[in-house]
C-alpha cells in the first residue's frame, strides 16, 4: 500500500487524476493546490463546451416537457368541466322526461291498450273474412 506522503496527503506528493490532469499539494502552511494540464489532453475545453451544449439541449427539452405538461393539464381540466356540464344537462333532461312520463303516463298506457285492442279486432275480422272466402260462406 502507498504511504500517505506518496499519495499526496502531506508535503511533497502529487495526486494523478484522469487523462493528463495532476494536482500537487504544496508544502507551505496554507496547503496550496496546483493544477497542471498535460498538453496531450488539451481537448478538455472542447469536451466542456460539448457538455455545456448538451446541458443546454437538456434544459430546452425539459422546458418543452413542462410546457406540454401544462397544456395537457389545462386540456384535461377543460374536458372535465365540459363533462360535468354534459352530465348536469343529461340529469336535468332525464328529470324533465321522468316528470313528463309520470304526468302523461296514464294516457300513454291507455293509448297502447286501445291500439292493441284495435289490432286484435282487425286481425280477428281479417281471419274471419279469409275463412269465408276459402269455404264459400256468406255473412
Amino acid at each position: 500500500m502507498d504511504s500517505p506522503q506518496r499519495r499526496g496527503f502531506y508535503g511533497g506528493g502529487s495526486i494523478r487524476s484522469r487523462e493528463g490532469v495532476s494536482t500537487r499539494v504544496g508544502s507551505s502552511s496554507q496547503e496550496e493546490i496546483q493544477v497542471r494540464i498535460d498538453p496531450l489532453h488539451a481537448d478538455l475545453d472542447e469536451k466542456i463546451t460539448g457538455l455545456h451544449w448538451k446541458i443546454r439541449q437538456l434544459k430546452n427539452v425539459a422546458q418543452e416537457i413542462e410546457t406540454e405538461a401544462k397544456f395537457q393539464n389545462d386540456f384535461i381540466s377543460q374536458l372535465q368541466t365540459t363533462l360535468m356540464k354534459a352530465q348536469a344537462g343529461v340529469k336535468n333532461n332525464m328529470r324533465r322526461l321522468n316528470k313528463s312520463i309520470i304526468q302523461q303516463g296514464s294516457k300513454h298506457v291507455f293509448h297502447v291498450v286501445l291500439f292493441a285492442f284495435i289490432c286484435f279486432f282487425v286481425f280477428y275480422l281479417l281471419s274471419k273474412f279469409s275463412r269465408m272466402m276459402t269455404h264459400g260462406e256468406t255473412l
